[in-house]
């Protein structure tokens, strides 16, 4: 599991990094920025240019950051390479999401296209639908979700999305206080009742409001990508069942940590407009 924390400068290391995978990070600008809905109101963070710190402004107690570190890593485990470009990036900062339908709105839109392109519909929901929150907006609520018509979601070029984000809307109303009990393994588990949610979605949308990326789908393209370009020495499956065996193999207990980092270090040398497919 990862452990709370400040963005601060981390002994043994140039830098933290702060992770900016998460599409509800507005980049447009060069300097990100990202608006959180807490129990206790809106909370907005604004990220440096490069990546290495945030400001955080809002009500009530803050959301959570979370700080994955490289010298976690069994020494010997993981394979050198890799572990050699997890530890030139260094501690990774992530902010952890508060709202769970936040965390499952995302992974829904998520699903079956690219990061660049997910990245730009989630803005494009928040600005039509979302509550302005400084200079960028909240996700919509769910009722905003089902007020929303077919013609409201096609405009936003979002028609495919629009049964499964209402149904996801629906099923949350009805069932939040029974999710909220659940230990994660269990809420994913229950997340899968909902129509058009399977797998891929239910854990992406658990890792992203608990922190833990070992509920995290560490099979799916972008973990298998990233982690042959950052050790193109190692003859990784290109498989997803053969990937998920080798990785669990040399992740061990630390899976969390591992595959939060792989992922990082693709958010960090990724473009905006590049990213995997989801399903």
């Amino acid at each position: 599991m990862a452990r709370t924390s400040s963005i601060v400068e981390p002994k043994g290391y140039a830098m933290t990094w702060l992770m900016l995978d998460h599409p509800a990070w507005d980049l447009d600008t060069g300097t990100p920025v990202r608006a959180l809905r807490t129990p206790a109101g809106a909370w907005t963070f604004t990220g440096s240019p490069d990546r290495t710190a945030t400001l955080v402004r809002g009500d009530g107690p803050a959301p959570v950051v979370d700080s994955y570190d490289p010298v976690s890593l069994p020494a010997g485990r993981v394979p050198a390479r890799l572990a050699a470009a997890l530890h030139r990036l260094g501690r990774v900062e992530r902010v952890r999401n508060p709202d769970l339908w936040e965390a499952l709105a995302t992974a829904i839109i998520r699903q079956v296209i690219r990061a660049g392109q997910a990245r730009k519909m989630h803005r494009a929901f928040r600005a039509a639908a979302g509550e302005t929150a400084g200079v960028t907006w909240l996700i919509p609520t769910p009722e905003q979700t089902l007020a929303l018509g077919a013609e409201d979601f096609a405009a936003l070029g979002m028609a495919f999305k629009r049964r499964p984000l209402q149904a996801a809307a629906a099923a949350y109303l009805t069932h939040h206080a029974e999710w909220a009990q659940l230990a994660p393994d269990a809420l994913v588990k229950a997340l899968q009742a909902v129509p058009r949610i399977g797998p891929w979605t239910a854990g992406a949308a658990v890792a992203d409001f608990t922190g833990d990326f070992s509920l995290y789908p560490y099979a799916d393209l972008a973990v298998r990508t990233w982690a042959a370009l950052a050790d193109p020495s190692t003859d990784w499956p290109t498989d997803e069942p053969g990937f998920a065996a080798r990785w669990q193999r040399l992740a061990g207990p630390h899976r969390s940590v591992l595959t939060v980092l792989t992922l990082a270090w693709g958010d960090h040398h990724a473009h905006a407009d590049q990213g995997s497919t989801h399903h």
